[in-house]
């Protein structure tokens, strides 16, 4: 690092927990982002001014005027521009010295293979099932650790999948294929509150900065968030042995 990093970076250099190495571990990552709305917002802005050398964002969306009660990372301006893009802008703004790659398609088949097999670490900020199923069977496929969030109306939830880990589940372990039955609990059709999105993007990212530099203890089963309660709580999540995804991996 240069002295200019050395500053920019201080205030994570100090903590014992990452210090000079993990700061050096964090600028040499690279992270998968999928999804640039409004997990995506802090997600992108928090691991670009945190040092994540290199992101790669990818959305195929355009920002919309409804985006902007929560997705942080976009403006008036950006109306009708790629979310990604948007998204990009906006994290080099707050860091030029992050390189970020931007992915303007939906992401699946050997698209998604190859962009998870070519990164440290997969954050799932979408809100389709069957885009959490492509990013969990492709994170599986790849051996790469995998943190998810989701958010809806008041209620939100994080996990982390770490296939590293011989005793952690994959996201078809928690929701098996089939028996999810809420492909259309999304926020277009069901609102959601504008700081709930902020909360767990920003439970992503520290997930994120922890399993990259080494600090702390990464998070194990899975977390819900009750906004109107102002409630975490905490749910062991077992490996599957007859799931599809991970059973035989």
């Amino acid at each position: 690092m240069d002295d200019g990093q050395l500053l920019r970076y201080s205030r994570q250099i100090m903590l014992e927990a990452i210090d000079i190495e993990g700061q050096e571990r964090l600028l040499a990552s690279r992270v998968l982002v999928v999804g640039a709305g409004g997990l995506g917002s802090p997600v992108a802005l928090y691991l670009a001014a945190a040092g994540v050398g290199h992101l790669t964002l990818a959305d195929a969306d355009s920002v919309e005027l409804s985006n902007l009660q929560r997705q942080v990372a976009h403006g008036m301006s950006d109306l009708d521009r790629n979310k990604a893009e948007s998204a990009r802008e906006s994290a080099l703004a707050l860091n030029p010295g992050c390189d970020i790659a931007v992915v303007t398609q939906h992401l699946e088949g050997a698209a998604m293979d190859d962009a998870v097999a070519a990164v440290d670490l997969v954050l799932d900020c979408t809100d389709r099932f069957s885009s959490r199923y492509a990013i969990n069977a492709a994170s599986r496929k790849a051996g790469k650790p995998l943190v998810s969030g989701a958010a809806i109306r008041f209620s939100g939830q994080l996990a982390v999948f770490d296939p590293r880990d011989p005793a952690s589940p994959c996201y078809a372990c928690l929701y098996p294929p089939g028996e999810g039955g809420d492909e259309e609990l999304r926020c277009a059709e069901n609102g959601v509150v504008a700081p709930l999105v902020g909360l767990i993007g920003c439970f992503q990212a520290l997930e994120a900065v922890k399993l990259l530099s080494g600090a702390g203890t990464p998070h194990r089963g899975l977390s819900t968030f009750d906004g109107m309660s102002g409630q975490w709580r905490h749910f062991q999540v077992p490996r599957d042995p007859a799931c599809p995804v991970c059973a035989s991996r």
